[in-house]
C-alpha cells in the first residue's frame, strides 16, 4: 500500500488530469431534510469505504472491551485532546514561519486529520501484529459512531486557532460536516455493514474479504490521487518546496505523537504487548477517506489544504508499517528465549 501511495502521488503530479475528472463525476442531486446534496463520486467512494469497514468489524467482539472500558475511553479521549495540543502548539510556533497563509493551510489540513475518526485500517494492523483486535474494533466503531458530535466540536475549536479567514473556512467545514453529513456517508453506511456482517454466512464473508481489501485499497488509492490532483502539481510548478516541507515535517509529527501517546498510554495502564499495540495504531490512524471527501467537496477554493491530509495518509502507514515490523521482531525474541 505504501509504494502504491507513493506512486500515486507521483502520477498526481505528472497526469493530473484523470484525478481532476474524478472529483467532478456527479449522479445528480440528493434531497434530504428539504435541502439538495450532491451526489459525487467522491461521496459513493466515502460510502464504499465505510460500508466495507462496518462490514470487516467483528461486532461480537466488542463485547469483550467492556471489562476494560476505562482503556477504551481513555483512547477515545487522547484522540480528541492530544491532536487539539499539537496542533495548538504548531500554531503558536508556524506564526514565525515567512508565508502566514502557508502556516494557515497547515492548520486546517492538520484539523482535518485530527476531527476524522478512527482508520479502520487500525485493525488490520493490529491483527497483522498480533494486538487486541477487541481494543482495536471498539476504538474504530465508537469513534466513528461519535463522529457527527466530535467532528463539527474539533472544528470549531480549531477554528478560535485560526486567523478571520480560516477562521470562517473551519466554521464552515463543522457546518458541513454536521451529523446529516457524517450519519449519511459516515455512520449509516457503517452501521450497514455491520448488520449484513451478523446476517451473512461465515462462508460467504470468507469468500468476500480478499475482496474487500482490495476494494478499500483501490478507493483510498484514488481518492488520494484526486486530492493530489489539485493540490500537488500547482505546489511543483510554483516550486513550493518549503511548504511541501513543513507541511511534511508537522503531518510525521502528528502522527509520530499519536503513535507515542499510545505506547505512553499503555505503560499507564500497564497494558500487555497485544492491547499496546492496538492502542498505539488507533490513535495513530485517522480516517483520511472522510477527511479527503470533506475537503473536495468544502475546500474546492483551497487545495493547499489537502497536502498535510495526503502526507498525513503517506506517513502513517510508514509508521504503522515500522510499529508492525517492531513488535514482530519483539515477538521473535521472546519466542527464541523462551
Amino acid at each position: 500500500m505504501l509504494w502504491f501511495l507513493i506512486a500515486a502521488y507521483v502520477i498526481a503530479v505528472v497526469f493530473p488530469a484523470p484525478g481532476l475528472w474524478i472529483r467532478n463525476v456527479s449522479f445528480g442531486e440528493l434531497t434530504l431534510y428539504q435541502q439538495k446534496t450532491n451526489l459525487s463520486l467522491l461521496m459513493v467512494m466515502l460510502a464504499m469505504l465505510m460500508f466495507n469497514a462496518g462490514l470487516g468489524l467483528q461486532f461480537s467482539q466488542l463485547k469483550n472491551i467492556l471489562r476494560k472500558k476505562h482503556v477504551l475511553l481513555a483512547g477515545l479521549a487522547a484522540n480528541v485532546a492530544i491532536p487539539i495540543s499539537y496542533i495548538f502548539g504548531v500554531t503558536m510556533l508556524m506564526q514565525l514561519w515567512s508565508d502566514p497563509v502557508e502556516a494557515q493551510y497547515v492548520l486546517v489540513g492538520m484539523a482535518l486529520v485530527a476531527a476524522m475518526p478512527i482508520a479502520g485500517a487500525s485493525t488490520a494492523w493490529a491483527q497483522n501484529a498480533n494486538g487486541n483486535l477487541a481494543l482495536s474494533l471498539g476504538l474504530v466503531f465508537f469513534s466513528t459512531v461519535f463522529s457527527p458530535i466530535v467532528t463539527p466540536a474539533s472544528f470549531n475549536i480549531f477554528s478560535e486557532m485560526a486567523s478571520e479567514e480560516f477562521e470562517r473556512v473551519l466554521q464552515g467545514l463543522a457546518a458541513y460536516g454536521s451529523g446529516a453529513f457524517l450519519g449519511l456517508w459516515v455512520v449509516l453506511p457503517s452501521l450497514l455493514g455491520i448488520a449484513l456482517r451478523r446476517t451473512a454466512s461465515e462462508n460467504w464473508l470468507s469468500g468476500y474479504m480478499p475482496y474487500l481489501k482490495l476494494v478499500n485499497s483501490m478507493v483510498l488509492l484514488c481518492l488520494n490521487y484526486s486530492n493530489a490532483a489539485v493540490s500537488l502539481p500547482q505546489a511543483m510548478v510554483e516550486r513550493d518546496y518549503d511548504f511541501l516541507v513543513i507541511a511534511m515535517a508537522v503531518s510525521a509529527g502528528l502522527c509520530l505523537t499519536l503513535f507515542t501517546a499510545g505506547h505512553g498510554l499503555s505503560r499507564l495502564f500497564r497494558l500487555d504487548q497485544t492491547e499496546r499495540v492496538s492502542l498505539m495504531f488507533g490513535l495513530g490512524m485517522n480516517n483520511n477517506g472522510t477527511g479527503l471527501v470533506l475537503a473536495s467537496l468544502a475546500l474546492s477554493a483551497y487545495p493547499n489544504v489537502m497536502v498535510p491530509v495526503i502526507f498525513y495518509n503517506l506517513v502513517q502507514h510508514i509508521m504503522a508499517g515500522i510499529v508492525n515490523e517492531g513488535m514482530n521482531r519483539k515477538t521473535v525474541r521472546l519466542n527464541q528465549s523462551g
